[in-house]
């Protein structure tokens, strides 16, 4: 049951081969057997998850249900759920119980689906290696001792354990689409805008995008169908029609134009990365799409103007988290000062610290122009550059990452952690969409193949990724621990 996309499951409910019941506790008892192997759960909402089956149960008896009725899901920890605990994997936030749904929760709630769980996340979706997490690191189910990416590695690593048909991830620099290539799944970051932010833990608000992670692009296309909309409580969200992402998916790739971009082909990129993403690229050409190398220039200085941008907002939203309203609070402050210092330095973590450190001194009088103001001018720089390269091309293809997963423990030195994120933060800086996608292995682990599209292109990615998945297997493939664990 566990080896089914979302779409052959959502099949199986609606022909009555399966009841939602049966397929909740198939996950939760998987969950319970290797949910602690792999650490990619924090919280399971068992009680809940079969109340919630039972409805949908019920709705489809009256026929009253839709596509994902009954679908069982789990969310990363960073979306605010109902009465459940939503740490963000913080000790800061260990006791906290979200009040309200999140807005992205509240619609896929409307939609029927039933939550398996919180997945464990990189400290305030902080990190590249889900290894920053207060409730220790996420494993990777292809392999035990290496990482499953960050932020979103809970999410990645139980979709790709069969742990859950799919997850709800957020992107802020690369945190969909890295884990998703180190876990051999599908992971789409949406337009910034498309889907709505309320709700959702802030890091970086100009950056932070939610978007699904599942198996397959079809998979996604269903989910984005649900997450996808105007919602009045979000500033940030666009008003802007919702197309059915389905609609598209088969359309043939005859005449679409890729771009290599050729600064994601250069120095730093394994070369056995390289060769299987070169391969993927020569599958579109045999579906009749045409390949031409293209130039993004400021790329190189993506990722200082992101650990400018984003530790600076990151600061300004983590002021809240202050030992008062909500939150970890030390014990016996002797004033107000202490409450402050030491239920912050108690409650966050070494990296959290970190960039709240940077993003102060880069918002403090005398360096808010010198660095904030002036990576703000380069963010502008690099957005042109995408859209005077989609000018020529329908799409962009490239890795994901550099490299495949690597081991637990071996990126002590934190700025070789942020270049691992070396070609998806740009994609974040520009606001426009990204997926990524199985493209092979290196070594058993998996590799990503990352598609970018311009501005409220997520119909065309999925198309793209779609079709590539009709010609091969990459996502088809499963790590020997989810049949283990059968």
């Amino acid at each position: 049951m566990h080896d089914k996309t979302l779409t052959q499951i959502a099949n199986a409910l609606g022909s009555g081969e399966l009841s939602s019941r049966e397929l909740t506790e198939h996950y939760l008892q998987r969950i319970q057997q290797s949910g602690a192997i792999l650490n990619s759960f924090i919280s399971v909402t068992a009680d809940q998850a079969l109340e919630q089956a039972d409805a949908a149960d019920q709705a489809r008896a009256k026929g009253t249900a839709g596509l994902l009725t009954g679908m069982p899901l789990a969310l990363k920890d960073i979306f605010c759920t109902q009465g459940i605990k939503t740490s963000c994997g913080s000790r800061m936030l260990d006791n906290f119980n979200a009040p309200y749904d999140a807005t992205v929760v509240e619609k896929l709630k409307t939609a029927g689906t039933v939550t398996l769980g919180k997945t464990n996340m990189d400290e305030f979706a902080m990190g590249s290696s889900n290894e920053s997490s207060y409730y220790g690191p996420v494993k990777n189910p292809w392999d035990l001792t290496a990482v499953p990416g960050g932020s979103s590695g809970g999410s990645a690593a139980a979709v790709a354990a069969g742990l859950t048909p799919a997850a709800l991830g957020t992107d802020t620099g690369g945190s969909i689409r890295q884990p998703a290539a180190f876990c051999g799944i599908t992971g789409l970051k949406p337009t910034y805008g498309r889907v709505s932010r309320y709700g959702i833990i802030a890091y970086a608000s100009s950056l932070d995008q939610a978007g699904p992670m599942a198996r397959s692009a079809e998979d996604c296309a269903h989910l984005l169908n649900a997450m996808a909309g105007h919602d009045g409580r979000d500033s940030t969200s666009v008003a802007r029609g919702v197309p059915d992402y389905t609609e598209t998916l088969n359309s043939p790739l005859s005449g679409l134009k890729i771009g290599l971009p050729k600064e994601y082909f250069g120095e730093g990129l394994d070369p056995e990365v390289e060769k299987a993403v070169r391969e993927a690229v020569s599958v579109f050409e045999s579906l009749g799409a045409t390949v031409r190398d293209v130039s993004l220039p400021h790329t190189h200085y993506a990722i200082p103007a992101y650990y400018v941008i984003a530790p600076a907002e990151a600061s300004s939203n983590l002021s809240r988290f202050d030992g008062v309203r909500f939150g970890h609070r030390c014990d016996n402050p002797s004033d107000l000062i202490d409450l402050y210092k030491r239920s912050r330095a108690e409650g966050f973590g070494d990296e959290v610290q970190r960039r709240i450190l940077i993003g102060t001194h880069t918002l403090s009088e005398g360096f808010f122009d010198a660095y904030y103001t002036k990576a703000q001018k380069v963010r502008r720089l690099i957005r042109q550059d995408f859209l005077d390269a989609f000018e020529d091309v329908d799409v962009l293809m490239g890795p994901a990452s550099p490299t495949p997963a690597f081991d637990l423990g071996a990126k002590k030195d934190p700025v070789s952690m942020y270049l691992q994120d070396i070609y998806t933060i740009a994609v974040n800086l520009a606001g426009i969409p990204g997926i990524s996608v199985p493209a092979g292995f290196v070594d058993r682990r998996p590799v990503g193949l990352q598609i970018l599209g311009t501005h409220f292109a997520e119909a065309q990615l999925l198309n793209v990724a779609h079709q590539f998945q009709q010609t091969t297997d990459w996502h088809l493939q499963r790590p020997d621990f989810a049949e283990e664990s059968a």
